[in-house]
């Protein structure tokens, strides 16, 4: 959360952030007059904003500047040598480490900018621009990650959490102003150990790309291939490689061939040879490991799903990674002291207080077509209702339900649903019981898209691998239990509650809880990458337009090291 800016420090869990730092008050800089060089910054934050710096961050930066009475921020007597310069230096050059697009700084302007000005004596105009550079930089890297690089609207992501940019100049000014500015960088990071752990992966894979990634599977004969089929040696060679380059097996070599036979045994060495090499134990279990990290049904056979999915190259899992730390940016940096998260492409829900996760289930979501997917969005939970009537939405009952009565007379009446009038319209309700379509308890935190989380009859579905069955709404498997956390009630009084407590029974929550539903198709679940299934097809225009971040160019590569030599003074 963005302090106001008049409190010099921040409590934190550890301990108390300084906001103490101001620029330096000096008659002169480097032998310029202070006011010449106050006169040099408002003549260049009038004219235009430094490439590519955009048209907001420009005006970020001229907010920056009015707070500090148009003064020098980053530079003094010592030029660039200073803490908080190299600070920012390494920040920018190393922001390809957060799948940052780095063509979005002026880093090649800003070395040579920097270098002009530590190896002469500026002018007041050289001084300004360098200063205004840095300031530039420091903006765009701070909003970049306090927001993101990307909008989430230009991309088709259905995305409806505020990113909250109304905040940006608090938080560059106090990020500013902090006495430990390398930690204040850090700091502009989501503080997410999910964010921490990607990241982790990321690096993994730049490595796995800068190796040549991996070579795809060749076609085999139309079928799925079962453990102790037999297959050719190139393709069975191949699948051992494919699945060593991400870890699943250690093992990439065929089996050995047997040892030359004598005359007499001819026959029997050509049989032995003969024989096509085995898709085996190994194998399999290995391949059952990949279907699992990557959204596929897990059947230990080797079909056309998971060859598609082996087969998509290094460089776009990478690109993948880099979308979805990107989505993490998208996000409030404060989720909430407590607050739920459920990730769509997982099919989890995931329960945090004090910055700890307390609670972990599997969800059903929304269907991937008929307008039933599930949008990302956030609101509060407020209340909780235990034995509750199902409400059916006017489009749910005129395209499903009473077409079903029409074509099965009874049909309401064996499902405990009855018509009744709601405001002069003809509606539809499922009864309170075991066999309500929402289960024994529903959780609200009202919404534009009516969409909440309930409990479910039908817990056989929890079984699939892929969960993407529901109207939208999202199901719980342990309901009784998120019931107990929300409300912190004893378990007992909450099966009381869901058994024999009263219909349709609302509670109000102590206090609001913090709702989030995203959509990350790459995550790390139980210290192992999973590349989810992209089930509302959101992926790929998101992935192209980060694409060039696994493949810097050499006019990017050599600013980056010029930038390090500065920050190394």
């Amino acid at each position: 959360m963005i302090a106001p800016l008049a409190c010099k420090k921040e409590s934190r869990a550890a301990g108390e952030v300084g906001r103490n730092w101001m620029p330096a008050q000096q008659p002169k800089y480097m032998g310029v007059a202070a006011s010449d060089v106050q006169s040099a910054i408002k003549t260049r934050l009038a004219a235009a904003p430094p490439a590519p710096v955009t048209a907001d961050e420009w005006k970020h930066v001229k907010s920056l500047y009015t707070r500090f009475n148009q003064t020098l921020l980053w530079l003094d007597d010592n030029g660039v040598h200073q803490p908080r310069v190299s600070a920012l230096l390494n920040a920018i050059a190393n922001a390809d480490s957060d799948a940052m697009r780095l063509d979005a700084y002026p880093l090649t302007d800003l070395a040579q900018t920097l270098g002009a000005i530590n190896s002469k004596h500026p002018t007041a105009e050289q001084l300004a621009n360098a200063d205004v550079l840095l300031s530039s930089a420091y903006v765009a890297y701070g909003e970049n990650m306090l927001t993101g690089q990307m909008d989430p609207s230009q991309f088709n992501q259905n995305w409806h959490i505020s990113r909250r940019e109304e905040r940006i100049d608090s938080a560059l000014t106090l990020t500013l102003r902090a006495d430990d500015f390398n930690a204040g960088l850090a700091r502009m990071r989501p503080h997410d150990p999910m964010y921490d752990s990607l990241r982790i992966e990321y690096g993994k894979y730049r490595q796995l790309v800068s190796r040549g990634g991996w070579q795809p599977i060749p076609a085999g004969n139309g079928g799925v291939l079962k453990r102790g089929a037999g297959d050719s040696p190139a393709r069975i060679s191949a699948l051992r490689a494919r699945l060593a380059a991400e870890g699943y097996l250690s093992d990439t070599t065929t089996p050995a061939a047997p040892p030359p036979a004598s005359s007499a045994n001819t026959k029997a060495t050509a049989t032995k040879t003969a024989v096509r090499p085995v898709y085996d134990h190994s194998l399999a279990a290995a391949v059952a490991q990949f279907q699992a990290r990557h959204g596929i049904v897990v059947d230990s056979m080797l079909g056309g799903e998971t060859v598609e999915s082996m087969n998509v190259p290094a460089e776009y899992r990478l690109a993948q990674i880099a979308a979805n730390l990107e989505r993490y940016r998208w996000l409030p940096r404060d989720l909430g002291t407590r607050y739920i998260l459920v990730n769509v492409p997982q099919f989890y829900l995931h329960a945090f207080d004090s910055g700890q996760k307390v609670l972990d289930m599997k969800v059903i979501v929304g269907q991937e077509y008929q307008d039933k997917a599930t949008p990302v969005f956030s609101d509060s939970m407020e209340f909780v209702v235990f034995r509750p009537y199902w409400n059916v939405t006017p489009a749910i009952a005129a395209k499903e339900i009473f077409p079903k009565e029409a074509a099965n007379p009874g049909y309401l009446a064996a499902n405990n649903m009855q018509v009744y009038n709601d405001h002069g319209r003809q509606a539809v309700r499922q009864l309170p019981g075991p066999k309500n379509s929402l289960g024994l308890v529903k959780f609200m935190f009202p919404n534009d898209f009516n969409i909440y989380l309930h409990d479910t009859p039908n817990d056989e579905l929890f079984k699939k691998d892929i969960r993407a069955f529901s109207h939208g709404c999202i199901r719980l498997e342990k309901p009784a239990e998120l019931a107990q956390w929300a409300l912190g009630w004893p378990a007992d009084r909450v099966q009381q509650a869901m058994e024999s407590g009263g219909n349709n029974k609302q509670v109000n929550l102590p206090r609001k809880i913090p709702v989030y539903i995203v959509y990350f198709t790459a995550f790390v679940q139980n210290g192992q990458l999973v590349f989810g299934n992209d089930l509302y097809e959101r992926d790929n225009t998101l992935v192209s337009a980060l694409a060039k971040v696994t493949a810097p160019n050499d006019t990017v590569r050599q600013a980056q090291e010029a930038l390090r030599a500065l920050a190394k003074g």
